[in-house]
């Protein structure tokens, strides 16, 4: 046999091993810049290297909305990749996209993967449920808010603890202001803090048919008496400087870093973003406040953050992986350490139970604020979450309407009939898309 003809033979060898021993690719698409873009791609680097078949390949897409925005043309171009992370407020518009997406359930199902899920907590995956309770995405960075509080200034003004209520937030905010503080609380993600979460907390629904979940002809419902009253009342006190405005999603933050409002309400998973801002500062973590005239013991709060939903058009190898991988995920120490390095809700018992046992709540007190909050009681319908079409642009007329009513310019009940009627425009044209 000629040298030319033992080389042929051995490179054709090599190749042949290397197409036995290539992995399936799986490509992941997300919305995770900096430093959890790197935890992600840690995740990734993982799990490819704890066994041989399958190589997942996370890609950073920008923005949320962004992210959403190229799956969807991407899948339109035949070039979607097998898994992309959504938002929360994404979760209608996917679900309504049924030959788009592969529910978790029928893909852990269908490549035989084993999973239960009554492991995650009921308070995360009943937002990315149907509703008859079957899971259609894998959840993967839940935050829910809470009330972060100046302990410095608190201790200043003689206050010993935070506020339970929406009564306890006045008194405490007048002792504040007595004490030197310029403003009393402020607000993030004003829709999801003040509207949403309100009606989750107090078990009032915010709209017809299950919040959204039973079907896409639901009403919205915030303009009725207990939204309008909590409306007043926060725009009541932003005359006095007892609440202060100070944008929209996590512009109003900086009223609490520089220490002008002692009490903010924001994302559990800003917890060390705050504490960076705050070298030096006392900050503590406490519930969101409940109305005490409307219930005696509030319900849970509703998540934000995103999921991870798989898509169609690819082959059954890779579903595989798509399948091993969310399981990777879901496990006790994947969950444990991201939820301990982010801040995000741990989605299963078992990574909670874990983070309290290996001592990170004892060694970060508040850390647990937000999952005590998310579990101490069972879902209603109203705190289950919330499901509508279109829900991007209804967040952005109801940020537009309270901005009226925080500028004087309408009542709380002009404002929020407003931002019902335009929302419902929303929900309709979301509807016509799905006929």
């Amino acid at each position: 046999m000629s040298i030319k003809h033992l080389s042929a033979v051995a490179v054709a060898s090599a190749l042949l091993s290397h197409s036995v021993q290539a992995k399936t690719e799986v490509e992941w698409w997300h919305a995770m810049g900096g430093a959890l873009g790197q935890k992600v791609n840690e995740i990734a680097a993982d799990f490819n290297a704890g066994q041989s078949e399958y190589e997942i390949k996370p890609v950073y897409k920008g923005s949320y909305a962004e992210t959403m925005t190229s799956a969807i043309a991407a899948f339109r171009a035949k070039q979607q990749p097998a898994i992309v992370q959504v938002f929360e407020v994404g979760t209608a518009t996917m679900m309504g996209a049924k030959q788009v997406i592969y529910p978790v359930h029928e893909l852990m199902e269908d490549t035989k993967e084993p999973f239960d899920s009554g492991h995650y907590l009921s308070a995360v995956t009943g937002y990315y449920t149907t509703s008859d309770g079957k899971m259609v995405s894998m959840p993967f960075n839940s935050s829910t808010p809470v009330l972060y509080y100046n302990k410095d200034m608190f201790k200043k003004a003689g206050i010993e603890s935070a506020p339970k209520t929406w009564k306890e937030m006045e008194q405490v905010s007048k002792q504040l202001i007595a004490s030197g503080a310029q403003c009393g609380f402020s607000t993030t993600w004003q829709s999801w803090t003040q509207i949403e979460n309100f009606g989750a907390r107090n078990n009032v629904a915010m709209a017809s048919n299950n919040n959204g979940f039973d079907g896409f002809d639901s009403e919205f419902q915030f303009n009725r008496e207990p939204f309008v009253k909590h409306i007043e009342r926060l725009q009541k006190w932003s005359e006095s400087g007892i609440f202060k405005y100070g944008g929209r999603q996590s512009s109003g933050m900086p009223l609490f870093y520089t220490q002008e409002c002692a009490m903010t309400m924001g994302s559990s998973a800003g917890l060390s973003g705050i504490q960076e801002s705050m070298a030096g500062v006392d900050v503590g973590v406490a519930e969101l406040p409940y109305d005490d005239t409307l219930i005696m013991k509030p319900q849970n709060t509703i998540i934000g953050g995103a999921s991870l939903w798989a898509l169609r058009g690819h082959d059954s190898e890779q579903y595989k992986g798509v399948a091993q991988f969310f399981s990777y995920l879901s496990s006790a120490e994947v969950q444990a350490d991201w939820h301990q390095f982010t801040g995000y809700l741990p989605i299963t018992t078992e990574a909670y139970e874990l983070t309290q046992k290996e001592g990170f709540y004892d060694q970060n007190p508040g850390t647990d604020i937000a999952v005590l909050q998310m579990t101490s009681v069972e879902p209603t319908a109203n705190s289950k979450g919330v499901r509508f079409g279109n829900f991007l642009q209804v967040r952005d007329i109801i940020n537009q309407e309270l901005e009226a009513v925080w500028a004087g310019n309408k009542s709380a009940k002009q404002g929020l009939d407003d931002a019902v009627r335009l929302g419902n425009q929303q929900l309709r044209r979301f509807e016509r898309t799905q006929k």
